[in-house]
């Protein structure tokens, strides 16, 4: 299940599923104005960068760091997934030296980033084994199979896939999310099949994929339980006061952002 919280202006949610400190971010809190109100992560999107700083520095608040201990994405929608440690931390206003679309560490006081505005966002924790990882699956990346590579990378560092919970946070839904034959045709590949329930043709020849049931499923497959994951109902292009959708503004937006830290 998942829950509201608020840090001063700043609205976030957090599920129950994962015990480590996260949250998953929306468009209300920050400083940042205009098409950017309010809460906005995206540094590289036309944003004031003292904004985007304060932005930063309030997040840090909730996680007990600075504006410039985050370890972040550089998304390309590819399955790379950087193991981080404390060198990684991105100082703001400073170029990105590696592109990942996703993260994992053991390291304890490391805040993992990814961006978020329409893309599933999915973070995992092993709480036995002290792992997190933090994953930004667009459509690509999931038939890509960046979770495989994830999972992968947190088992290398001592977890196990039984033990690893998971939450897959606001993305589009299968309510808006229509494509054409190459998405379903993808989806179907990177699932073995396993598809049902995820499709649903429409008069005007497009399908809508349900992209968060995709991954979730493949969670499955790689072995985590039923149980242990959760799966948010809300979609970003359907609730524009609450998020962005980069294909509900056409790509005038702001950035939200998932987080998970091990104490």
């Amino acid at each position: 299940m998942f829950t509201e919280n608020s840090h001063k202006n700043c609205i976030y949610l957090t599920s129950d599923k994962i015990s480590a400190r996260h949250m998953f971010t929306t468009r209300t809190g920050g400083a940042s104005e205009g098409v950017w109100a309010s809460w906005n992560f995206g540094e590289n999107r036309g944003d004031d960068p003292e904004c985007v700083r304060e932005n930063y520095r309030l997040a840090g608040e909730i996680f007990g760091c600075t504006a410039d201990d985050f370890v972040v994405t550089r998304q390309v929608h590819e399955k790379t997934v950087l193991t981080a440690s404390h060198e990684d931390r991105h100082t703001l206003g400073t170029a990105v030296p590696y592109s990942a679309d996703g993260l994992v560490t053991a390291e304890k006081g490391l805040p993992l980033m990814i961006y978020i505005a329409d893309c599933v966002p999915v973070l995992l924790h092993d709480a036995k084994a002290g792992v997190i990882g933090a994953v930004h699956c667009g459509w690509k990346s999931s038939v890509a199979d960046i979770l495989g590579v994830a999972v992968g990378k947190m088992i290398e560092l001592g977890a196990s896939a039984q033990n690893i919970h998971a939450a897959i946070g606001e993305s589009i839904g299968k309510c808006c999310f229509e494509c054409d034959d190459d998405v379903p045709n993808a989806v179907t590949k990177y699932l073995g099949g396993e598809v049902e329930g995820l499709f649903e043709a429409k008069p005007n020849g497009k399908t809508h994929v349900d992209l968060r049931g995709a991954n979730k499923r493949r969670l499955l497959q790689l072995g985590l339980r039923e149980e242990n994951i959760d799966v948010s109902s809300e979609c970003t292009m359907c609730k524009p006061e609450k998020y962005w959708s980069h294909r509900g503004t056409n790509g005038v937006r702001g950035s939200m952002a998932a987080v998970i830290m091990l104490d």
